[in-house]
């Protein structure tokens, strides 16, 4: 029997009454991680859990699988007695679940859901019709609204309340000892041990993450000592100046096997933004032009309004251009005329200079 979309069931009784809204249900094979063999179930897909029951027609079901700790999903290549069949692995932070689908389309279908209940966003990586794809969703829109909704249980000490003293390793996450674990698994390449907030919310944690046939988790717990500074409580307990001190120390200790857990963030290469269409008012989003805008034109130089007096505009002549000296050119005619005065000249030169002779005998 294959998966089918929810059915709004009349009648329902007992546990399945209680439940979340169902979202996706079928048949599934199951194994679990301490189980030797598979078990044909049928499947419910609730609020972020998987209940399991022996029939469709049960109301009381025999397992329950919380999503909250789900690490990951793939496809399984290997081959089952029946042909049709199409197997994936659904890995938690307590193991790995073998499940089987009836056929391709069903387990891609079974894949949607999964994703879209534990991202609650619709997944592109499938191969999905567009109405399929319109299902995800709803059940994404439906299962935020679920958890906007529901009557909100006494929630533990809030982890940013830790008081962190000096500055904070970037390896520092405000998550729980579950979500550390799943970041650790997610995101292998990254580091495997970051710094959390505690659970009682007065101390810190180390979560640490290692390949051992296996994920091999440690948590370690970090406390602030009243004289200052930190310490790791482990068995010989290592006092520290101050957190940076705490990842150093747990490093140096490890030979550098274990490395701070450093995500980079992504972020958007181009600017976009949204604009509104003057005729018909549908939003758009534009992405705007990656090659840098044009410089404005420069003006030319303010040029005075009324010009300046010619005697301030004009350059005095040069005087020294006649007692310059002259090129020795024998050619040069303005050489002759410097040194070659006229007889007028020489005439008015002795004349003068006789009038001298006269002036200074007289005073004699």
């Amino acid at each position: 029997m294959a998966a089918a979309p929810v059915r709004q069931r009349s009648g329902a009784a007992g546990a399945r009454s209680q439940l979340p809204p169902c979202y996706y249900e079928g048949y599934l094979e199951k194994r679990g991680p301490r189980e030797k063999a598979f078990r044909r179930l049928w499947t419910c897909l609730c609020g972020n859990s998987l209940y399991f029951f022996n029939n469709a027609k049960d109301t009381n079901y025999t397992e329950k699988m919380d999503l909250a700790g789900f690490v990951s999903l793939k496809d399984d290549c290997s081959r089952d007695r029946n042909l049709e069949a199409a197997r994936f692995i659904l890995r938690m932070k307590d193991g790995e679940t073998k499940l089987t689908a009836p056929n391709l389309e069903s387990r891609e279908l079974w894949k949607g859901f999964l994703y879209s209940v534990v991202d609650l966003n619709v997944p592109s990586c499938l191969t999905l019709l567009p109405g399929q794809l319109q299902m995800l969703k709803e059940v994404v829109d439906k299962e935020r609204s679920r958890r906007r909704t529901r009557t909100p249980t006494r929630a533990p000490p809030s982890p940013l309340s830790v008081p962190l003293v000096g500055e904070i390793p970037p390896c520092f996450r405000p998550v729980s000892r579950t979500e550390a674990e799943v970041l650790l698994e997610r995101h292998p390449d990254c580091g495997n041990m970051l710094l959390r907030p505690g659970r009682d919310g007065c101390s810190l944690a180390v979560t640490t993450r290692q390949d051992l046939n296996g994920s091999v988790f440690r948590h370690y717990r970090v406390t602030q000592r009243d004289q200052g500074g930190y310490v790791i409580d482990v068995e010989n307990p290592i006092p520290c100046a101050d957190l940076h001190e705490v990842i150093d120390a747990l490093v140096e200790k490890t030979a550098g096997t274990l490395q701070p857990f450093l995500l980079e963030e992504p972020y958007e290469e181009n600017i976009t933004y949204v604009s509104a269409n003057d005729e018909n008012g549908e939003r758009i989003l534009h992405t705007a032009p990656s090659s840098p805008l044009p410089k404005a034109p420069t003006l030319p130089p303010k040029q005075d309004r009324w010009p300046s007096s010619p005697l301030s505009r004009s350059p005095a002549p040069d005087r020294r251009i006649l007692t310059s000296p002259v090129p020795a050119s024998p050619t040069n005619p303005l050489r002759r005329l410097i040194h070659s005065p006229s007889p007028l000249t020489q005439t008015l030169n002795e004349e003068l200079k006789m009038k001298l002779e006269k002036r200074r005998a007289s005073q004699e």
